[in-house]
């Protein structure tokens, strides 16, 4: 029986529209011909005409199941869906080996959302999976939109004109333009799909509930005192009022648009409520309702159907199982949380993946009178991620500071992606607990913790450890200008505290001056003189001010003097002032009496925002220097100019890849196992793992590995040796041997002492032991290794670590996401804490870094280029005074389950 056409599953993906909804990308099938017909019914003559290039009122049956009866390979049709409609298709049809003509047609009534552009996107990298590397199309003159599809792509693109059409031709050979046009309309999608949900017009609150205590109705409580400037609609089956609002029986019995819905009703209730939602229009979606993948798999299953069905109808969702979300721009006033109390306006949006500490953290964030531009607190993160908040956060001039905390990573690659490149701008400070909770809709870490920490560093993002060093650092960021390096000023009137913050300077890797001890009695005119004079110094780059006043509130005048000097200098200041933490009240610039608009109402209120030259204060100086720490390393990393990895002139990828392939070859197989599958089964090759010649490998990326022979006899030893050249090293030929103490003999210079290590391994490790030969490397060197392995949630990952036993058993290693910047590579080999070593410190020799960090980032683009290459042990790599010298490398390939999708076109994880 012959196989049905069929097609890979990662063809099949939901995106964002231009204007921020959503709609589902997959290929056709013949089982869409209603919906093929259904689709060309509600087409213009215009778009017909222009798809056509003449009138066809309708298609025939023929024409119909030509159109949706294709084989994947050599005819492609991709369409665009939203809720069940088909709203546009693309396709291509091969001319050539390596050409296709392509053409598309979009909705009326959806064009100038980008669904054409999109749909472009996926199609190329379709065609380059089945080896086409150029697109042909035909256009009329006057159809302008469809060359403005095809010129705006960002590939290489010719036009020839003939007999009344135009001919363009698109290579489709990804470059950094057609790259960063798809980054860019990505952000802008993900953004305004954002956007949409923070900014709304208008508000239901579908099972506000008249029952005190309800979920519902607690929601729609918090909407009406924060004072939302538009229309709020409680949508109830049986009572007409809620909390004196008119209620409604459903959104559809609503008379004006919805842009907003925020969803607590039971969870079995939830799908038909959100298609209920996208029938009438409504854009975004808060499902505050329990009882989803918190719950077990049965849950699991309700919230995948419940994402499922939000994004084939159009709309992006908050939740399930969240506490909400928070905008405090006075234009908008919305506060659709579970949370009572929301800070004032402020410069921070903070977005949190638990609901159930959500309400404890914008408490936390009011006490310290930071103040919030927006807050959204993700729950379940069914759709809407840190990903998407990044995005949004990373256009919006309000927010200054981005504070993320995080219990799982949807898609790590794209969040450092992200995060690499809003760094540059605005500051992300990230807290990260360990594993991954029961209901979250995310990918497995496999890494170690210290991994992850390494990877979000050469982001620029600023990992801390806890909630309190969250809102420490975030405090100091929205309020202080950045330091340009880690000199530290300290002015206190205490000898012990001052000395105590020097000590946690020099712990966290700062600089300090020694302290200046102004005596308990000093005032105002005392802390202004000494914190000017220590700002005014070219040896300074912060100040972290102590003061205990020697009478209960004395400090009002120092602090005023404080602010004067602080906002003059252009450095940061930090204070320890009367033991508060937080947005000290006498350090505040420009606070005002009382709250206005958009500011906290109920308990622990925050007073309005202050100014930019607020000073910020800690309970401890300790705590102080350690988000003072936090901030210089970021600064400095902000400091490094932002540089794409190096050309490399002398990488042959061709036969890196060739190499690659025959080894991952299949096996000759008989030509009767013709089975039919249903079309749209997943058809990529079964996973094949196979080791490849290491060596050869990375020759093509200009790295040679030391030869080394393997023998089997003190004879074939003595040989060896003789065609290596003298001295030698004798050592056990497993891989994993380097690993385990006394299996190498360095230093043999005659053929008696080879025969001498031989006889003596063999004794001690039998006689079938298998050992090798290698010419003795130039001493001195320190051993170090360098590894990469392709993780299914970050992608290729070079490690870098000491040889030695001590730095291996204390899991002394550093990360990096692969491909490799000069900056990356350098900060890798820093990154270890026995780096000193390479540097001539504690007696060793200072060796050649430069050459070790070429070395990194060859690997790196290696990995990067190779998506087959599992993993790769280079080990050891052993950095002399004059280069490196690699001792052994080992790699194994592997069929990849897919191509790395972040790299390809836009799409919803």
């Amino acid at each position: 029986m012959q196989a049905q056409a069929q097609y890979p599953a990662h063809w099949e993906a939901d995106v964002v529209l231009a204007d921020g909804g959503t709609a589902h990308v997959r290929p056709i099938r013949p089982a869409d011909a209603d919906r093929l017909r259904a689709f060309y019914s509600r087409l213009s003559a215009e778009s017909i005409y222009f798809r056509f290039f003449g009138p066809r009122p309708r298609l025939s049956d023929k024409e119909v199941a030509w159109f949706t009866t294709v084989d994947y390979v050599d005819r492609v049709a991709l369409i665009a869906t939203i809720g069940t409609e088909m709203v546009a298709v693309i396709r291509y049809d091969r001319m050539s080996p390596t050409e296709a003509e392509v053409a598309f047609l979009v909705e009326d009534a959806h064009q100038g959302r980008g669904v054409a552009s999109v749909l472009l996107e996926h199609l190329a990298a379709t065609a380059r999976e089945r080896g086409i590397e150029r697109f042909v199309a035909d256009v009329l003159p006057a159809n302008m939109k469809m060359m403005g599809v095809l010129r705006q792509a960002g590939y290489t693109a010719e036009s020839s004109f003939a007999d009344g059409v135009v001919r363009m031709t698109l290579d489709l050979t990804p470059t950094e333009t057609s790259a960063e046009v798809t980054a860019s309309r990505e952000h802008r999608a993900e953004a305004r799909s954002i956007a949409r949900l923070l900014t709304p017009g208008s508000v239901a609150v579908i099972g506000a509930s008249r029952e005190p205590g309800g979920v519902g109705q607690a929601v729609l409580r918090n909407l009406l005192a924060a004072d939302f400037t538009g229309p709020v609609y409680p949508v109830h089956r049986e009572v007409r009022a809620v909390a004196g609002v008119r209620a409604y029986p459903s959104v559809s019995a609503i008379d004006d648009t919805v842009d907003l819905a925020v969803v607590a009703v039971p969870a079995e209730s939830v799908a038909d409520v959100v298609k209920e939602c996208a029938e009438k229009g409504v854009h975004g979606l808060v499902v505050v309702s329990s009882g989803f993948g918190e719950t077990g798999e049965e849950g699991r299953a309700r919230q995948d159907e419940l994402a499922r069905i939000a994004r084939a109808y159009g709309l992006r969702m908050v939740g399930p199982n969240c506490l909400g979300i928070a905008n405090t721009d006075p234009a908008v006033r919305l506060n659709a949380t579970l949370a009572a109390t929301v800070p004032g306006r402020g410069r921070v949006g903070f977005f949190s993946q638990s609901g159930a500490l959500g309400t404890a953290l914008l408490q936390r964030v009011a006490q310290r009178g930071m103040g919030i531009s927006s807050f959204v607190s993700a729950g379940n993160r069914a759709d809407v991620s840190g990903n998407d908040l990044l995005q949004y956060w990373e256009e919006d001039a309000a927010t200054e500071v981005i504070l993320l905390y995080l219990e799982s990573l949807g898609n790590p690659r794209k969040f450092t992606r992200l995060a690499r490149r809003i760094s540059r701008s605005k500051p992300v400070v990230v807290v990260k607990s360990g594993g991954t909770p029961a209901g979250h809709s995310a990918r497995e870490l496999r890494l170690p913790d210290s991994a992850v920490s390494s990877l979000f560093e050469q982001a620029g993002l600023i990992r801390v450890d806890d909630l309190i060093q969250l809102f420490d650092v975030g405090q100091l960021l929205a309020y202080q200008p950045l330091p340009a390096g880690p000199r530290v000023g300290l002015v206190t009137n205490s000898d012990a505290l001052g000395l105590l913050a020097a000590d946690s300077c020099v712990a966290a890797g700062l600089s300090p001056r020694p302290p200046a001890n102004l005596g308990a009695s000093a005032g105002a005119a005392e802390y202004g003189a000494a914190l000017a004079g220590q700002l005014a110094s070219d040896d300074v780059d912060a100040a972290i001010v102590i003061y205990t006043p020697p009478l209960p509130g004395a400090g009002g005048e120092v602090a005023a003097e404080l602010l004067r000097v602080a906002e003059e200098s252009g450095k940061p200041v930090l204070a320890t002032f009367e033991g508060h933490l937080g947005m000290h009240p006498a350090l505040r610039v420009g606070a005002a009496p009382s709250a206005g608009p958009g500011a906290a109402r109920g308990p622990g209120a925050a007073r309005a925002t202050p100014s930019r030259g607020s000073i910020p204060s800690y309970a401890a100086p300790e705590e102080a220097v350690r988000a003072l720490a936090h901030v210089v390393r970021y600064a400095a990393w902000r400091s490094r100019p932002a540089a794409p990895p190096p050309e490399l002139e002398d990488v042959d990828t061709a036969r890196a890849r060739d190499l690659v392939t025959r080894a991952l070859a299949p096996e000759p197989v008989g030509a009767d196992a013709d089975v039919a599958e249903p079309v749209g089964a997943e058809v990529d090759a079964a996973e094949r793992e196979a080791e490849v010649d290491a060596a050869e490998l990375l020759s093509c990326y200009g790295l040679d590995v030391w030869p080394a022979e393997v023998v089997r006899s003190p004879d074939e030893a003595v040989e060896a040796a003789g065609r290596l050249g003298w001295p030698v090293v004798l050592k056990v030929a497993d891989p994993d041997a380097s690993r385990r103490a006394g299996t190498v003999r360095l230093g043999l210079e005659s053929p008696d002492s080879v025969r001498h290590a031989y006889t003596e391994f063999a004794g001690r490790l039998g006689e079938d032991v298998e050992l090798a030969v290698q010419r003795m490397a130039p001493q001195p060197a320190v051993p170090t290794v360098v590894g990469v392995v392709e993780d299914p949630a970050f992608g290729p990952i070079v490690s870098f670590g000491l040889g030695e036993v001590t730095a291996r058993l204390l899991l002394d290693q550093g990360f990096r996401l692969a491909p490799l910047t000069r900056e990356d590579a350098a900060g890798l080999v820093r990154s270890v804490r026995a780096a000193p070593l390479l540097f001539g410190e504690y007696g060793y020799p200072p060796v050649a870094v430069g050459a070790l960090e070429d070395l990194l980032v060859r690997v790196g683009r290696l990995a990067g280029d190779l998506p087959e290459v599992a993993r790769l042990d280079l080990d050891q790599v052993l950095v002399g005074e004059s280069g490196v010298i690699v001792l052994g490398a080992r790699a194994t390939v592997r069929t990849p389950p897919g191509p790395r999708l972040d790299g390809g076109p836009r799409r919803l994880s």
